[in-house]
């Protein structure tokens, strides 16, 4: 059993007040017996635009932002796993980035959004790097194995399903999933049914107005809510375990009874 914390809020574009604000929630989550911590994409850095501002903000992976990270949750002893801007030197775009940081303060996985949001009228991709393609990076706390995905990724199937045969139990899912006409029930039916199709928790966290839609929740790999969020800003923590994943795949094993493969398209 392993208990998981979604946390909840809106960044803006003072990365030190984002890491404090990010230090509090791991703080009440862990008080509240979390093991894994997981925060919204862009918890780094978010300005109501996705443009140069964010190039400026981005950072090397052991820049100040995750080295904060690092010390987060080296002093409360759990896993953070936050979006970050991923920036290199005199590069014109830099990577939406997914880290997970150790208790012990050394980064347990990244994942790098593959799926750019060039869609609704947005265009992340002018100032964004998409993610090379690679076999999913996965940790591992007690007897559960956890994946990294971003945002709009939720809307190919296919990239949850490479994870799941990563051998994932649980997809930790950052977002921030752009409010819109549908879109809270786009984010809500996606992330039951990437849950249901593939027999594993589904734990994400996106941020809440007024650049997010909120609805951060943790499903189970039935599709049943396990705990979640509105709008509000806030954690929720719920309870998670291998022995749940195990009784579901044995009623419904659609993961060995699948008569397709994945094919990837470079």
């Amino acid at each position: 059993m392993v208990q998981v914390a979604v946390g909840q809020f809106a960044p803006g574009q003072d990365k030190r007040e984002n890491l404090a604000t990010v230090g509090g929630m791991v703080a009440e989550a862990a008080e509240r017996g979390a093991q894994v911590v997981l925060l919204p994409e862009y918890a780094m850095f978010t300005a109501p635009a996705i443009d140069r501002r964010f190039l400026a903000a981005a950072e090397a992976l052991d820049g100040p932002f995750v080295s904060g990270l690092a010390e987060v949750a080296r002093r409360h002893g759990v896993h953070v796993v936050a979006g970050v801007l991923e920036g290199r030197p005199d590069a014109e775009r830099f990577r939406n980035t997914l880290v997970a940081v150790a208790p012990d303060g050394t980064i347990a996985a990244v994942y790098r959004k593959l799926h750019l949001y060039d869609a609704f009228g947005m265009t992340e991709s002018a100032v964004v790097e998409p993610g090379r393609i690679e076999e999913p990076r996965t940790f591992t706390v007690d007897d559960l194995t956890f994946g990294l995905q971003t945002c709009y990724d939720l809307r190919f199937c296919e990239v949850t399903r490479r994870i799941a045969d990563a051998g994932a139990d649980v997809l930790l899912l950052a977002a921030d999933w752009v409010p819109g006409p549908l879109k809270e029930d786009h984010w809500i039916t996606l992330a039951r049914a990437r849950a249901i199709e593939n027999t594993m928790y589904v734990a994400a966290a996106g941020q809440n107005a007024p650049t997010g839609a909120g609805h951060s929740m943790i499903i189970d790999p039935m599709g049943t809510p396990v705990v979640a969020l509105g709008e509000q800003t806030g954690v929720a923590v719920g309870r998670i375990t291998a022995d749940r994943v195990a009784e579901v795949r044995a009623k419904n094993p659609a993961l060995r009874l699948r008569r397709f493969t994945i094919a990837v398209k470079h």
